[in-house]
């Protein structure tokens, strides 16, 4: 064993997180050890924990993060040590019937690490989403790591390995926003809240924040929401249908994979237009659909997973977006917490208290 380092595990269903020391191995052939610097708590960490996602206990937790390289095995060539990184969760393939096709952002066998990060008795670790990285260090595949510009916080960076990227990536790549399309976002969390910033990016208007907590429809002024809509208050979608000239928006993305966000996006979507599933249902949910509504109205209705992100060619794209002063990635941390304070961070983030807490380990 490499390295005995600090991490946070889900031991079991829905039990509190615990910090543990866990194992790193000295990285084999085409992978990296990296130094994790900022560790962003993310609903899917909370869906792990809660057992709604794989049966794969314990898990290490973490998976939207940005550290620097420490060490390389052989093979290794687009990283060093020394390169700070940003670390996604679909490191791409390149030879999957998706690969082969060009829609890497599809790949079928993202790449992780072949070793596994184990707790002291040896027992091997799952971690989510193939990296693990809420810890001092973790083992990954080297595709696995993105080169970013070090003058970048690292909490800022951190996100765009998850909740910034899968975001803006549904209205953009998923959604296909353009200039003067009209865009309702349905949950303003921290994923929404970016779909709103990308739906502006795009030069939408009006873009339309729904959500039943004031102070996140707040928050999604800031990104760039022109009307916010209080579900508690009004109906969404005659509300969207008003706002939009009585079409329906051009995109509707529902960030909250709820079977009743769903039917207000599915009837808030104008003629042609696109209903975008970001948040994860329940796996009991089912849904009646209207087949004529969908003949009659056209369009599409697609789910975005990671928001049909290319990190090789994202993240640099968002990181000089920020730098530019067009996005602000430092909006979305609202705390950074040290690793023994995630269990209260899901806490938060259960009851809709943060747009991220991040960890700096």
């Amino acid at each position: 064993m490499g390295q005995v380092v600090s991490g946070v595990i889900a031991r079991s269903r829905s039990a509190p997180v615990e910090l543990v020391r866990i194992g790193i191995p000295d990285p084999g052939p085409g992978e990296a050890v990296v130094r994790v610097q900022a560790c962003g708590v993310c609903e899917t960490d909370l869906n792990h924990r809660d057992g709604r996602v794989g049966d794969g206990f314990p898990f290490l937790l973490g998976h939207e993060a940005a550290g620097v390289v420490e060490q390389v095995g052989s093979g290794v060539d687009d990283v060093a040590p020394g390169d700070f990184v940003i670390l996604n969760w679909r490191a791409v393939c390149g030879g999957c019937r998706a690969c082969r096709k060009g829609r890497p952002w599809n790949c079928l066998s993202p790449l992780t690490a072949a070793q596994p990060m184990v707790l002291a008795d040896g027992t091997p670790l799952t971690p989510v989403l193939g990296l693990g990285a809420c810890a001092e260090k973790i083992l990954v595949h080297a595709r696995q790591c993105t080169r970013a510009d070090p003058s970048v916080a690292p909490a800022a960076a951190a996100l765009l390995g998850c909740g910034v990227a899968t975001g803006i990536g549904a209205a953009l790549n998923t959604g296909a926003v353009e200039r003067g399309d009209s865009v309702a976002v349905i949950g303003c969390d921290g994923i929404g809240s970016a779909a709103i910033a990308g739906a502006r990016l795009a030069g939408a208007d009006p873009i339309i924040a729904v959500d039943t907590d004031p102070r996140r429809l707040e928050w999604a002024t800031t990104f760039g929401a022109t009307h916010v809509i209080d579900a508690t208050i009004a109906d969404p979608a005659p509300r969207i249908r008003e706002l939009t000239d009585g079409l329906g928006a051009d995109v509707v993305i529902d960030s909250m994979g709820h079977l009743e966000t769903w039917k207000q996006a599915f009837d808030a979507r104008g003629p042609a237009g696109t209903l975008v599933m970001l948040g994860l249902p329940a796996a009991d949910e089912r849904m009646d659909i209207p087949l004529r509504e969908l003949r009659v109205r056209g369009g599409a209705i697609k789910s975005s997973w990671y928001g049909d992100t290319l990190p090789s060619r994202d993240f640099p794209a968002l990181i000089g977006l920020h730098r530019q002063g067009l996005l602000d990635l430092d909006a979305f941390v609202t705390e950074t917490i040290s690793l023994n304070e995630v269990e209260q961070a899901l806490s938060k983030l259960r009851h809709r208290e943060v747009l991220r807490s991040v960890v700096i380990p």
